[in-house]
């Protein structure tokens, strides 16, 4: 089981469960932070030290509707874009311009805590909640049932908005007919998990328009929120298996989908923390090319 912090230690700022939050998660980060700065090694570890402040600054507005790693994973990304800007300013500016800005970071927002990770969502907050509720229920569900293509062909259609035509042809199905079918499965089951948690209200209204052919739900919120709460993705010790080639070749398909075409940031920083090598994982990747299409 992963370790997960005491928040009210880490609010209370203790040193220990400090010192473990950046024990646990200090690799991930960094190898997170690593991809997103090019391979930037300092810039990378300047990027961590960043996010660590920015967490210790932002934990007493913890939300408990995010995991911690979610948290901390929307802090080294905005720390990570600001870093981009910085150079892409300094670049622009060139050496003598600068010398007139001395303080960039004046012109980069900051964020401490991942509240704006969900935006532009047209439903309640309440409605969202739920909403991640029954997507990380139905997505467990269908992982348990060994369903690994179905779930990516979903991840195709609700996380990476992929048109069913794409679909269809990537993951060698019968037709376009074939993915409706599996979309219209989908909804429906959403909206029995949606009906036990919620008689009523917001998220259902959506999930009808979504099963009516409407779409809304599809393009403008489930996309957003597949990726920011980081719906399926799987724990460290599956992707463990992956790394150590134990993995079956359903999984293995699963993984060809949501690390090569989705580029889950979250998943390859795990992967790269596990392995201690980024050109281990950049193999292994490149070896679930086309994989997707194959498996159970």
């Amino acid at each position: 089981m992963s370790w997960k912090p005491d928040i009210a230690k880490l609010q209370a700022r203790d040193d220990a469960e400090w010192r473990a939050v950046e024990e646990k998660y200090g690799g991930r980060l960094l190898a997170y932070a690593q991809r997103r700065t090019g391979g930037d090694v300092q810039a990378a570890e300047d990027v961590l030290q960043e996010t660590m402040l920015g967490a210790v600054r932002g934990i007493a507005k913890f939300d408990s509707k995010y995991t911690f790693e979610q948290y901390l994973f929307g802090i080294v990304r905005n720390r990570s874009i600001d870093f981009l800007r910085r150079r892409k300013l300094r670049t622009l500016l060139g050496d003598e311009e600068r010398e007139d800005f001395p303080d960039l970071d004046a012109f980069i927002h900051e964020a401490d805590t991942p509240s704006a990770i969900v935006r532009g969502n047209e439903l309640s907050e309440r409605a969202t909640t739920l909403l991640v509720e029954i997507l990380k229920e139905w997505v467990d569900e269908t992982w348990r049932q060994g369903e690994h293509k179905r779930l990516a062909v979903l991840e195709a259609l609700f996380a990476a908005g992929w048109r069913n035509r794409d679909v269809w042809r990537y993951f060698g199905l019968r037709d376009e007919t074939a993915v409706a079918g599996i979309k219209f499965r989908a909804i429906k089951r959403l909206q029995q998990l949606a009906a036990v948690a919620e008689s009523g209200g917001d998220l259902l209204r959506f999930l009808a328009d979504a099963q009516d052919g409407g779409g809304r739900m599809l393009d403008l919120d489930v996309q957003a929120v597949w990726s920011d709460r980081q719906v399926s993705c799987r724990d460290r010790a599956t992707l463990k298996e992956l790394l150590d080639g134990k993995a079956s070749a359903g999984i293995k398909a699963y993984f060809g989908f949501h690390l090569r075409e989705l580029e889950c940031a979250p998943c390859r920083a795990n992967l790269d923390d596990l392995a201690g090598d980024l050109e281990r994982v950049d193999a292994l990747v490149a070896g679930l090319e086309g994989a997707a299409g194959k498996g159970s």
